[in-house]
């Protein structure tokens, strides 16, 4: 907490996409110290191992629950994709 109770301070608020953004801690603590959202940014990992069928577009896009300094999303490499495709890829 003395971290982020800093006015100077970005936070990083990280959540699985698998989980529900309105149920992520992080989010809870982040917005009971910047309850305006203006120096949280939603970091949103595990993309890449979401069910079929799902998505986080809404997440992505700021609409489920929206930051000021919106949302990254976060997709890991897999050693298949290591050995055929580029990072720029």
């Amino acid at each position: 907490m003395p971290y982020i109770k800093n006015p100077n301070t970005v936070i990083l608020a990280v959540s699985k996409a698998s989980d529900d953004l309105a149920n992520s801690d992080s989010l809870k603590l982040a917005r009971s110290v910047d309850p305006e959202g203006y120096r949280t940014i939603g970091v949103i990992t595990c993309l890449d191992l979401m069910d079929e069928g799902t998505d986080a577009l809404n997440d992505l896009m700021n609409r489920t629950y929206p930051l000021k300094l919106g949302y990254v999303g976060v997709v890991m490499r897999g050693a298949k994709d290591m050995v055929n495709k580029t990072i720029k890829e």
